[in-house]
C-alpha cells in the first residue's frame, strides 16, 4: 500500500470535519456516556490531587470530569478544532492543553512527572502502539497507572465491513461512515490489530497489566437506547485496560 505523508494523522483528518457535531453529541451519546466513559473512569479511580494526562483529549469531555474530580490535568490532542472546543469546555478549570500527536514523542512532558494517564478511544488512530506505550511509561511516575480504551478486536473481526479479506494477525486500516453525529455522516478511518499485539506491546514497554475489562453498559442505557443496550450486553464493542508502572 502506498503511504501518504499524513498517514499517521487519520484521526485529525476525520475529526476536523465534524468537531462541532462530535462535541454536541458525545457528552450524552450512549456508547460514550453510558458505556465506554464510565468503564474507563472507574478503572482510573480517584484522581484527587494527582497529575493526570488526558491523551487524545478530543473536545475535553474527560478533561473536564478529571479536573472537577480534583486532578491537575495536562491534556493534548492532534486536532486543533477539538482543542479549541476543549479549551472552551474547561475554561476556569486546572487543565493545560497542548497540540500533540500520540505517534510522536511527548517532549513537553518530563520523565516521571505524571501520576496517571487516560487515553480514551484514541489509540485506534495510531498504527504502531509500542512507541506510544513506551512514551507513556517514560512520563509516568513509579506506581503510576495507565488506563486506555480501544475498539474490541473480535467485535471488528466479526464485522464483514472491517474484515473483508484482511488477516486478523495483521494491523489493518479501514474506514466507515459513522452515524449518530448528524449529516453528512463523517468518514472515519482507524487501525485494527490482534489483541496479542495490544497486550504484548504494553508489556514490552514495561507496563504491568493490572485489569482488563470488556465493559457492560450502565443500567440507564436500557431506557435511552434499548437496542444497543441489549446488543452490548451480549457482545462488547470496546476493551478497557489498566496497567501499572
Amino acid at each position: 500500500m502506498t503511504r501518504r505523508p499524513d498517514d499517521n494523522q487519520i484521526g485529525r483528518r476525520a475529526y476536523s470535519t465534524f468537531a462541532d457535531r462530535y462535541d454536541a453529541a458525545a457528552p450524552t451519546k450512549p456508547h460514550n456516556a453510558l458505556y465506554e466513559r464510565p468503564a474507563s473512569l472507574a478503572l482510573l479511580g480517584d484522581v484527587t490531587g494527582l497529575d493526570v494526562v488526558d491523551a487524545g483529549c478530543g473536545s475535553g469531555i474527560c478533561s473536564q470530569k478529571l479536573a472537577r474530580a480534583g486532578a491537575k490535568v495536562r491534556a493534548f490532542d492532534i486536532t486543533p478544532e477539538m482543542l479549541e472546543l476543549a479549551r472552551k469546555r474547561c475554561a476556569g478549570l486546572d487543565v493545560e492543553f497542548h497540540e500533540g500527536d500520540l505517534a510522536k514523542p511527548l517532549d513537553w512532558l518530563a520523565i516521571a512527572s505524571i501520576d496517571a494517564i487516560l487515553c480514551s478511544l484514541a489509540l485506534d488512530y495510531v498504527e504502531d502502539l509500542k512507541p506510544v506505550f513506551t512514551e507513556f511509561h517514560r512520563i509516568a511516575r513509579a506506581g503510576g497507572r495507565l488506563v486506555f480504551s480501544m475498539g474490541h478486536p473480535m467485535r471488528d473481526w466479526g464485522d464483514a465491513r472491517a474484515r473483508g479479506n484482511a488477516d486478523y494477525f495483521a494491523t489493518n486500516r479501514w474506514g466507515l461512515h459513522w452515524g449518530g453525529f448528524g449529516e453528512p455522516n463523517p468518514y472515519v478511518e482507524s487501525y485494527r490489530r490482534p489483541l496479542q499485539d495490544i497486550l504484548n506491546g504494553l508489556a514490552d514497554a514495561g507496563w504491568r497489566l493490572d485489569r482488563f475489562v470488556e465493559p457492560l453498559p450502565v443500567a440507564e442505557m436500557a431506557a435511552v437506547d434499548p437496542r444497543h443496550f441489549a446488543e452490548l450486553n451480549r457482545s462488547p464493542a470496546f476493551i478497557c485496560v489498566r496497567a501499572i508502572k
